[in-house]
């Protein structure tokens, strides 16, 4: 309800049985293409080393993952192959997109583990062993502290005339300054097709401004103009920030901080809360004392239907056992004629 309110939104979680099968009875709720379900990398390598132990080859697990184009994975790939068949085994029940750059049509956005909700876990350390109106109210007001203080930056920055965010800001500058040293062929001015040469190693890159497409596939992963579109921008004298995605704009991070908390009030004035109402399931209910009552429906596979009826061993009959005795009160255990 409050997450979901747009397509393409990468719900990033460890490989936990339990996640895995809320999102599968989500009702497509939380699949594809409302949202997309990828693994945290870091929780893979963990798991890898967990299964094999083999610490020499968690790294590469890693590298895998964040690897950005195909040729790139498939070169990791083929060495995490050679090495034992189990490996490859393993890796391969988890589908690619879920965990590589590669695969993952951009998705990721560049992040690959969930230290995201970290800075969320820095409002919660020291409430957590709380009592639980405490742990709420340290929540709550730990929480209103927090969207205060971002807005109030992120209004100030507006106001100074920053455009993107600070992480956004130096990317962008990085990537100004490497793009200087290169050189820029222009294919197709129509459909905005350029060959950008990287000085003085040599390297080509083909650059489609259009579809939005560098080989060097940070253009893809990140949706962050690379230094190679900066490089066709400034050649043809284009604007490089409408290839730049709105996520990084400082409107778009002020609309994430622009919820308002109400204060708690006093108490006195809350609604009365009559409590909600439980119903037991009486299929669950104790039995106070005895052996419990069994509602297993016997098949054909039982040993009960197999032997006989059930005999007396203290007066022979059938239907009922020595403790349902009638015959117990007049005679012992043994058989023996009760004492004149």
């Amino acid at each position: 309800m409050h997450v979901l309110n747009r397509d393409g939104v990468g719900l990033i979680s460890d490989r936990h049985e339990s996640i895995i099968s809320a999102v599968g009875r989500s009702d497509g709720a939380w699949q594809y293409p409302r949202a997309i379900h990828i693994f945290c990398i870091r929780h893979i390598a963990s798991n890898f080393l967990r299964r094999f132990k083999a610490p020499q080859m968690q790294m590469l697990i890693v590298n895998i993952g964040y690897s950005r184009i195909v040729r790139e994975f498939n070169m990791r790939y083929d060495i995490y192959y050679e090495r034992v068949v189990a490996y490859k085994q393993w890796l391969d029940n988890i589908p690619r997109s879920q965990y590589a750059l590669a695969y993952d049509e951009g998705y990721h956005w560049g992040h690959m583990t969930t230290n995201l909700v970290e800075c969320i876990n820095g409002i919660f350390k020291g409430a957590r062993n709380l009592p639980v109106t405490a742990l709420f109210k340290t929540t709550f007001y730990r929480l209103n502290a927090l969207f205060t203080r971002k807005w109030v930056e992120a209004e100030a920055r507006i106001s100074a005339g920053h455009l993107f965010s600070e992480y956004a800001t130096e990317k962008i500058q990085s990537n100004q300054t490497a793009s200087e040293n290169m050189q820029v062929n222009l294919f197709d001015r129509q459909n905005k097709v350029f060959e950008v040469r990287e000085m003085p190693s040599g390297l080509e890159f083909a650059v489609n401004l259009r579809l939005r497409h560098c080989d060097c596939a940070e253009f893809k992963v990140d949706r962050n103009s690379c230094h190679h579109v900066f490089a066709c921008c400034a050649k043809q004298r284009l604007d490089w920030k409408q290839y730049v995605h709105e996520v990084y704009t400082m409107a778009e991070i002020r609309k994430v901080y622009r919820t308002r908390f109400r204060p708690l009030e006093n108490p006195t004035t809350w609604p009365v809360y009559l409590g909600s109402r439980l119903v037991p399931n009486p299929h669950l209910r104790r039995v106070a004392k005895g052996r419990p009552k069994k509602i297993r429906f016997w098949n054909e596979m039982d040993v009960r239907d197999l032997r006989g009826p059930r005999h007396c061993r203290l007066c022979g009959g059938e239907g009922h056992n020595r403790s349902r005795c009638p015959h117990r009160g007049g005679a012992s255990a043994s058989g023996s004629a009760p004492n004149e």
